[in-house]
C-alpha cells in the first residue's frame, strides 16, 4: 500500500480517524487446525546452496518433478498432484502455512546477539543461527496454538484487532479517494504565501493540503450518509444518557477519580449493549460502539454534555464516521487487498504471540518474602553494581577505514579532528558503557586504560555492527552489594524473569515437539552477523 500522501496530511487523516472510530460489525475469525505431531528437519530437493556441508540434514522424503518436451498437438501428461515445489532459496524453515526468510533469521540473530551473546560466544554463529532460528518457529507454533485456543475469540482481543481492521480500511479508503485532489499546485502554494509572506513553501503546502483533506473527508462523509441510508434513532438517546449517568454514579462510588471504564461497559448487560442509536445498509450502531468510543479518549477530554440529548447525540456524529467509511471500502472491494490482508493476519499475529506469552507469564506467581534474601545470598554477583567505561569512539564505514584512523591517532593527530573526519556519527558525545549495553563487545573496552586508543574493535551500532576506534577515558570497577528493603523489589523482579524464562523455554520445546517443521539447515551455516567488512 503507497503513501502518496505528505506526513502533515497523513498525521491529520489519522488524528481524524481516531477521533471517528467506533467498532462495525465484527468478523470471525477461524482457528486453524493444527497439524499431526511430527518433526522433520529436511534438506530441499533441487536446491544449490552455499557449498558448505548441511548441518543434521534429513531428506523429505518426495520426488522431484518430471517433465517431457511436449511435441506439438501431443496432450501433455497430467502431472501428480501430490508433487510439491520447492521452496524459495531464502526460506529457512517452514512450520504450518508459515515460512521464515533468512533476512528475518538474520535480523532476529543481530538482535539477539545484543542482548544474549552467550550461545554465539560458546558455539560459533552456526549453533547461535540454528537455537534462534528454533526460537523463531517456536513462536509461530504459539502463533498457532493460540488460534487453536480461540483466542482472537476474546472481547477485548477482538477489539483491537477490528479497531486495526478499520483504522487501515479507512486509511485506504482516504487514500484511494483523495489520491490527486489533496495535492496542492504551485499557483495554490504561491496564492497562500501571498496572503502571508512569512510562511515558506512547505509549511504552506502542509496547511492547503491539511484544509483540503478536511473539506474532501466531509464532503465524502456526507455523500456516503445519503448513499447508505444513515438514519438516527433519536428515541434511543435518553436511554443512552440515563445509563451514561448510572455508570458515572457507580464510578463514583468505586473510586475516587470519577470517569466511567471499559470494564463497566463490558459489563452493562445486553439489553442495554444492543440498544441502536443509528442504522445504515447492512449495519447500526449500538450503544456500546457508542461507549467504546468514549472510553478510547482520556477522562480530561471526553466530552461534558454528555447528560443531555444533544451531548448523545453530537458524540454519536462522530462515532458514526468510521463504520460509514469502513462500509463504503467494502462496497468497494478494499477489504480484498492484498496487502491490508497480509497487514491485518500480522497484527493478528502479533497480538496473539503476546496474548499466549502473557498467558504463560501469569502461571509464575510473586516470590514470597520468605525467598527473596536466600535468593539474593546464592546470587549475589547478579546484583553487583556494574563495571562503566567512559569513553569517546569513532564509528567507522568498514575495517580499512579503521585502521586509517588508528594510524592517523598513533601519529599524534588530535581525536577530535580525527572523528570530524572520518565518524559515521560525528555529533556523538562521549558516554559511559557497561556490559548490559556492549553486550559481548565489552571486554575489548574493559581491557583498556584511561587515555589509551582501542581498536580497530567491533561494536553495536544502530541496528548492526561497525568498527570502531575507542578512546577509554575512564573505568569504574563494579561493587558487590548488601541486601536491603530498598532492594526488594529488584530481587524479586530478577526471580520472576528468570522463572518466566525458564516456563517459556519449557513451553517452547513442548510446541516444538507438538507441531510438524521443516529447517533448511544448509542456508543457514554461513550466517554470521559479526563478518562485517
Amino acid at each position: 500500500m503507497k503513501s502518496f500522501l505528505s506526513k502533515s496530511a497523513l498525521s491529520f487523516l489519522g488524528l481524524l480517524m481516531v477521533l471517528c472510530y467506533s467498532c462495525a460489525p465484527k468478523e470471525e475469525v477461524v482457528a486453524r487446525p493444527a497439524e499431526e505431531p511430527k518433526v522433520i528437519e529436511a534438506k530441499q530437493p533441487e536446491i544449490k546452496p552455499v557449498e558448505t556441508k548441511p548441518v543434521e540434514t534429513k531428506p523429505v522424503e518426495t520426488k522431484p518433478v518430471e517433465t517431457k518436451p511436449v511435441i506439438a498437438e501431443e496432450k501433455p501428461k497430467e502431472q501428480p498432484v501430490a508433487e510439491k515445489p520447492a521452496e524459495p532459496s531464502n526460506i529457512v524453515a517452514k512450520i504450518g502455512d508459515y515460512t521464515i526468510t533468512r533476512e528475518e533469521l538474520e535480523k532476529k540473530l543481530t538482535s539477539e546477539l545484543r542482548t544474549r551473546p552467550d550461545t554465539y560466544i560458546k558455539q560459533g554463529s552456526a549453533a547461535a543461527a540454528k537455537e534462534v532460528l528454533l526460537k523463531m518457529i517456536a513462536e509461530k507454533a504459539m502463533i498457532i496454538e493460540g488460534r487453536k485456543q480461540n483466542y482472537l475469540e476474546d472481547e477485548a482481543t477482538k477489539s483491537k484487532i477490528n479497531q486495526f481492521r478499520e483504522g487501515m480500511l479507512v486509511r485506504l479508503l482516504f487514500q484511494t479517494e483523495l489520491q490527486e485532489k489533496i495535492k496542492a499546485s504551485e499557483s495554490e502554494i504561491d496564492e497562500k504565501i501571498k496572503t502571508d509572506p512569512k510562511l515558506n513553501r512547505a509549511r504552506a503546502k502542509e496547511m492547503l493540503e491539511r484544509d483540503k483533506a478536511t473539506k474532501l473527508i466531509n464532503e465524502l462523509y456526507d455523500e456516503l450518509c445519503k448513499k447508505l441510508g444513515v438514519r438516527k434513532l433519536r428515541d434511543n438517546f435518553p436511554k443512552a444518557v440515563q445509563i451514561h449517568q448510572r455508570l458515572l454514579m457507580e464510578s463514583r462510588e468505586l473510586e475516587k477519580l470519577v470517569f466511567i471504564r471499559k470494564t463497566q461497559v463490558n459489563e452493562l448487560p445486553p439489553e442495554e449493549k444492543n440498544i441502536v442509536l443509528a442504522t445504515y445498509d447492512n449495519g447500526k450502531i449500538i450503544l456500546k460502539d457508542w461507549f467504546d468510543t468514549l472510553c478510547q479518549r482520556s477522562p480530561p477530554s471526553r466530552p461534558k454534555d454528555l447528560h443531555t440529548v444533544n451531548g448523545v447525540e453530537k458524540l454519536l456524529d462522530r462515532v458514526m464516521r468510521t463504520p460509514v467509511f469502513v462500509a463504503e471500502a467494502k462496497l468497494r472491494g478494499l477489504d480484498k487487498d492484498e496487502n491490508f490482508v497480509r497487514q491485518v493476519r500480522n497484527e493478528e499475529d502479533k497480538t496473539l504471540l503476546r496474548k499466549v506469552i502473557s498467558t504463560k507469564y501469569e502461571e509464575v506467581k510473586k516470590p514470597t518474602k520468605e525467598e527473596i534474601i536466600p535468593y539474593f545470598n546464592k546470587n549475589k554477583e547478579k546484583f553487583r553494581t556494574p563495571e562503566t567505561v567512559r569513553i569517546d569512539q569513532i564509528w567507522c564505514q568498514d575495517l580499512k577505514t579503521a585502521r586509517k584512523v588508528k594510524e592517523e591517532l598513533s601519529s599524534g593527530k588530535d581525536f577530535k579532528s580525527v572523528k570530524q573526519e572520518h565518524s559515521l556519527a560525528k555529533k556523538e558525545k562521549a558516554l559511559s558503557t557497561s556490559a548490559g549495553r556492549e553486550g559481548m563487545f565489552f571486554d575489548d573496552l574493559w581491557k583498556g586504560e584511561p587515555n589509551e586508543i582501542v581498536g580497530p574493535v567491533k561494536g553495536l551500532y544502530r541496528n548492526g555492527f561497525k568498527w570502531r576506534i575507542v578512546k577509554i577515558l575512564e573505568k569504574k570497577p563494579g561493587k558487590a552489594r548488601e541486601f536491603s528493603s530498598g532492594m526488594e523489589r529488584e530481587v524479586q523482579n530478577r526471580m520472576r524473569s528468570e522463572e518466566r524464562e525458564a516456563i517459556l523455554a519449557q513451553y517452547r520445546k513442548e510446541l516444538l515437539e507438538k507441531y510438524s517443521y521443516e529447517i533448511y539447515s544448509e542456508r543457514i551455516t554461513d550466517i554470521d552477523p559479526l563478518k562485517i567488512p
